[in-house]
């Protein structure tokens, strides 16, 4: 099922997409399930707005990925024994089409195409076997990151959680199967990053399981699970597109 948040008629509303219209829904999904107005909007006349808003947090695995590892820190690099978790403030969250804003204390931004947990129910201490029954669904997101600032502050605090950083959507999508799915991110249309989920080094039921055993985790919030190789930077005027089979592309101009 595909789930958007979305604006129309100087409203903001939940919806389910059926093909080419958004079925109404009486709220948020996440609390008052999947009950429907009987209102449909065509899509063609709606804006796609961030899927959710954290409640207080966005919790981030870095150097997820083998290739990037190596990408990173050099053929010898090690990946990490366990996930490597850092955070993002929800005020970096922004939506599709909107802008990734490159602030004046940056000159080195990249771009990371990554795929995003939705957590559904409150989480703590979650065994990885039972790590299917908090998600409720999934999303792209484009973990920026200012290297510049990475490289000087020697943690990631403020590298990663920038206003407009943590770009999500286009949608939710909440029967989504991870398995042999393609993760690709383009810049002004040319493929840079061109990976598969099943590449992660820690995958989803481990990760789930190591950020509930530090964190409670609340309805909404999410977690970002890596990226591939093929990190670059990205500028004023650029276009950026993160795109996971199944869930769509993420679209976002550079300002």
């Amino acid at each position: 099922m595909k789930i958007a948040r979305f604006s129309h008629d100087n409203r903001i509303a939940y919806g389910i997409i059926d093909e080419t219209e958004i079925v109404v829904l009486d709220g948020d999904p996440m609390y008052a399930g999947f009950d429907t107005t009987g209102e449909r909007v065509p899509l063609g006349e709606v804006t796609l707005l961030a899927p959710v808003i954290p409640r207080s947090k966005i919790v981030a695995v870095g150097k997820n990925y083998r290739d990037h590892v190596t990408e990173m820190g050099g053929a010898d690099a090690t990946p990490p024994a366990e996930p490597l978790l850092f955070f993002k403030p929800n005020t970096s969250v922004i939506g599709p089409e909107n802008p990734i804003v490159i602030p004046p204390i940056t000159t080195r931004v990249s771009y990371e195409a990554e795929l995003a947990i939705i957590i559904g129910s409150v989480a703590k201490n979650v065994p990885a076997a039972d790590a299917d029954k908090v998600v409720f669904g999934y999303t792209i997101a484009n973990d920026v990151t200012a290297r510049d600032l990475q490289e000087s502050d020697g943690q990631w605090a403020r590298a990663k959680g920038l206003d407009s950083f943590c770009p999500i959507g286009p949608i939710v999508e909440t029967e989504f199967d991870p398995a042999g799915k393609r993760i690709i991110s383009r810049l002004n249309g040319e493929v840079r990053q061109d990976g598969v989920l099943d590449d992660m080094i820690h995958d989803i039921p481990k990760i789930i399981e190591y950020v509930s055993a530090a964190f409670t985790l609340l309805p909404g919030e999410i977690i970002l699970t890596g990226t591939p190789a093929g990190v670059g930077e990205m500028n004023p005027g650029d276009r950026v597109e993160c795109e996971i089979e199944g869930l769509g592309i993420l679209s976002n101009p550079v300002r």
